[in-house]
């Protein structure tokens, strides 16, 4: 793999911004992947997401919406087009061939294998491990 972002925040806008980074790389022709971790992974199972407060006022959430439609980003929700939906943007990344993994040890400590989304990829640690020390670039935190 040639990158591998670690996305550990609950936070929409974070959750978005790793999702379109990986979309690029992919559309570069990168073999990348995004490894979901702690409260990223959490809210994906079904926890709420947050923005990060300047992010938070609905005007700038349906801006970001709006925006993200004209520029061809599947974000815009398909009922509400003034909201945002991360579920279509990780569907697409999904579609587009990015590697999206589920952390093995937050999966289990959280105790939500049944409740991840069907676009990420339940790891075990080593195939984890092998992916974080063959990644030629990784990008985040746990």
């Amino acid at each position: 793999m040639e990158l591998l972002l670690i996305c550990r925040d609950a936070l929409e806008n974070s959750i978005i911004g790793n999702l379109l980074v990986a979309l690029e790389e992919k559309k570069a022709g990168a073999d990348v992947g995004i490894l979901f971790t702690q409260e990223a992974l959490a809210s994906l199972a079904g926890q709420s997401l947050d923005w990060s407060p300047l992010f938070r006022d609905r005007d700038t959430r349906a801006k970001i919406a709006k925006n993200a439609k004209s520029m061809g980003i599947p974000l815009a929700h398909a009922k509400d087009a003034r909201q945002t939906d991360t579920y279509q943007l990780l569907k697409a990344a999904k579609e587009a061939g990015v590697n999206l993994m589920a952390c093995p040890a937050w999966t289990a400590l959280l105790g939500i294998q049944e409740r991840l989304p069907g676009e990420l990829t339940k790891v075990d640690s080593a195939a984890t491990l092998k992916c974080l020390k063959e990644a030629k670039r990784v990008i985040g935190t746990f």
